[in-house]
């Protein structure tokens, strides 16, 4: 069999990874071209393009960037129409794939391709740009969702849906004490986008002579050269960058700053107590704010329909902020209050085994 898989995000490389080893394990003979990242082709997807080349967030980002944007559509298209593969997986990154699948639609329907089309991880249109919702169903053959409220809006709009479960289930567990640094310590998760790291690690940093008792320790992102993280915390001593290992990070830290993104609910699963933090393009995120349709920002809160963690966003993002809500999470009745949230938040994801799922919903 022949895939194609498409992914243009970290998070998305991450859940590619355990999906391609997943079907590797039903089907060992599978042929596989991968849009990811290392961690797909280590699964051993060959890789035709890093996410690194990929990830642009914002509209203002996405106009700056679109001639690359649609040089990376027409090489897709042209990549899929040489390679022919037997199914299409889109791995979330909507603004990419569903230009990608409306394509693809056309071309079975002309006969010029046979490929069927999944959607693993799909959009969050019942956030924002709901109306995406009758492009899915007219473009895509399966979708297959990881959010538990997510099955009842894509079904109550017509679209073949199953609900698989959380990916992140299979490789998160909560941390033990045990596994605690022996030193106090403070986890930066600045994002896997170099924009990102720019606007959002110097203000996490500003927060430090608050807390000369912690250690800060930043999860690096490896699509990023670390001169990057050099030069932003060079005004600092005794800061820690480690790249490649933010679940480490994350095990070792009594508290985490944590970019909006799927990163908060990996530090809920891990059980880590969070601050969220978010700021963008000024043009971005007044269009954003107009447009999204949800309470919260966060992955956590988004799940428990509450305000579990604490969210700064844009403007309220900031040392004096920063610095109390962080100040309110090493409290230990409220770490503890936030743990247990965290264990409610795990159940309502439902049970391990999503990528296996996942995969046999793609072969069958």
């Amino acid at each position: 069999m022949k895939l194609y898989i498409i992914a243009g995000e970290a998070s998305g490389d991450l859940h590619g990874s355990n999906l391609l080893k997943a079907i590797k394990s039903v089907a060992p003979d599978t042929q596989c071209r991968v849009w990811g990242g290392d961690m797909m082709q280590a699964a051993g997807g060959e890789l035709v393009k890093h996410y690194r080349d990929l990830a642009f967030m914002g509209f203002v980002e996405v106009i700056a960037n679109l001639r690359t944007i649609m040089h990376n559509i027409a090489f897709c298209k042209e990549d899929i129409t040489r390679f022919q593969p037997d199914i299409v997986v889109f791995i979330d990154y909507p603004g990419f794939n569903l230009r990608i699948a409306k394509w693809l639609r056309q071309e079975v329907n002309a006969g010029r391709l046979a490929s069927k089309s999944v959607y693993y991880i799909a959009p969050q249109i019942w956030a924002w740009h709901t109306s995406r919702v009758h492009d899915i169903k007219r473009d895509l053959d399966k979708v297959l969702v990881i959010l538990p409220f997510e099955k009842a809006f894509y079904e109550k709009h017509g679209v073949h849906c199953e609900f698989v479960g959380h990916p992140l289930l299979d490789v998160l567990q909560p941390v033990t004490t045990e596994a605690k640094s022996e030193q106090k310590t403070i986890a930066l998760l600045p994002g896997s986008r170099f924009q990102e790291v720019k606007r959002i690690l110097p203000i996490m940093l500003s927060v430090i002579p608050k807390f000369i008792d912690y250690q800060f320790i930043i999860a690096a992102s490896s699509s990023i050269p670390l001169s990057v993280y050099e030069e932003i915390t060079a005004p600092y001593a005794h800061i820690s960058i480690v790249t490649g290992d933010t679940y480490g990070v994350l095990r070792r830290a009594d508290a985490a700053l944590v970019k909006s993104g799927t990163s908060t609910l990996e530090t809920a699963l891990i059980g880590i107590p969070q601050v969220v933090c978010y700021t963008g393009n000024r043009l971005s995120y007044e269009i954003a704010k107009r447009l999204v349709k949800i309470g919260y920002i966060s992955l956590v809160n988004l799940i428990a329909d509450a305000p579990i963690v604490e969210e700064l966003i844009q403007d309220n993002f900031n040392t004096a902020t920063l610095e109390k809500a962080l100040q309110a999470i090493l409290i230990p009745e409220h770490a503890q209050k936030m743990k247990a949230d965290y264990r409610s938040i795990r159940a309502a994801l439902g049970e391990e085994g999503a990528s296996l799922r996942a995969a046999n919903a793609i072969l069958d």
